[in-house]
């Protein structure tokens, strides 16, 4: 007679299921004040795309969602709407290891939207309220260029066009300083290759290389060191067309010389 026991069924379930779940390291929850109906997705971008991690149908008048996942390493994480209109709405932010709530409102999704997460996402807070103010400036010239156009301002083409770009240089620089000085966050490697991924290339390779070993192999600094290498491929192969050129040109001269 054998004395080996048996665990119940329901209990050997619980095991197995316990053996394979891994618990969350990130919570996003919130509310969206107006919303009836729709679906919420929570998603990420990888290689090009956009990837779903989760998603919810919001039903009659809950309002309030909540998403579980895990999270590797920080990176920019995207809170889309789709309520069935035309258009789906999307809220960024910078998501860490912990809990982040996202409050809203169905008729102004994205402008509406308080984020109150960590460190990354308080240091992209403060980038974007400056770079708005860029933005605003850019917004005032345009209107400027329009009356010089109409004859309704005072100011000359030429002098707006070198504000704009007075403007352009000032939000590159900023961008530039604000990645240097915090080349201890992820923030840095990501702002250089989103935000100013065309600016010259010691700039980049200035930031890059200012970042600690953690930052560089971070998803952020490999996707700016992948920028920086395309970017130099790019200039050795114009200056191997220019020089094929340049050399067609010379061996036509002397090819023209010598029939004479």
């Amino acid at each position: 007679m054998s004395h080996k026991k048996k665990l119940p069924l329901f209990l050997l379930i619980l095991l197995i299921l316990s053996c394979n779940s891994t618990p969350s390291n990130l919570v996003v929850k919130g509310e969206i004040k107006g919303l009836n109906k729709g679906k919420l997705y929570l998603q990420k971008f990888n290689d090009s795309a956009y990837v779903n991690i989760d998603s919810l149908t919001i039903k009659s008048s809950t309002h309030k969602f909540e998403f579980k996942t895990i999270l590797n390493e920080p990176e920019i994480l995207f809170l889309i709407l789709d309520d069935y209109s035309y258009n789906k709405k999307a809220i960024s932010f910078f998501a860490e290891k912990g809990i982040i709530e996202i409050n809203t409102s169905l008729k102004h999704f994205e402008y509406d939207a308080k984020i109150k997460a960590g460190l990354l996402q308080k240091k992209l807070d403060e980038y974007n309220a400056n770079i708005k103010r860029f933005n605003e400036l850019n917004l005032e010239l345009i209107k400027h260029r329009f009356e010089a156009n109409t004859g309704k301002s005072n100011k000359s083409i030429d002098s707006i066009n070198s504000l704009a770009k007075s403007i352009s240089k000032r939000k590159y620089l900023y961008t530039i300083n604000f990645a240097l000085n915090n080349k201890n966050l992820e923030i840095a490697p990501y702002l250089a290759t989103y935000q100013i991924p065309n600016v010259a290339l010691n700039y980049l390779d200035t930031i890059y290389n200012s970042l600690p070993n953690p930052i560089a192999n971070s998803k952020y600094g490999k996707t700016l060191n992948t920028l920086i290498l395309k970017r130099k491929a790019e200039l050795d192969a114009v200056k191997t067309r220019n020089k094929a050129a340049n050399k067609y040109k010379e061996d036509k001269k002397i090819n023209a010389l010598e029939k004479k």
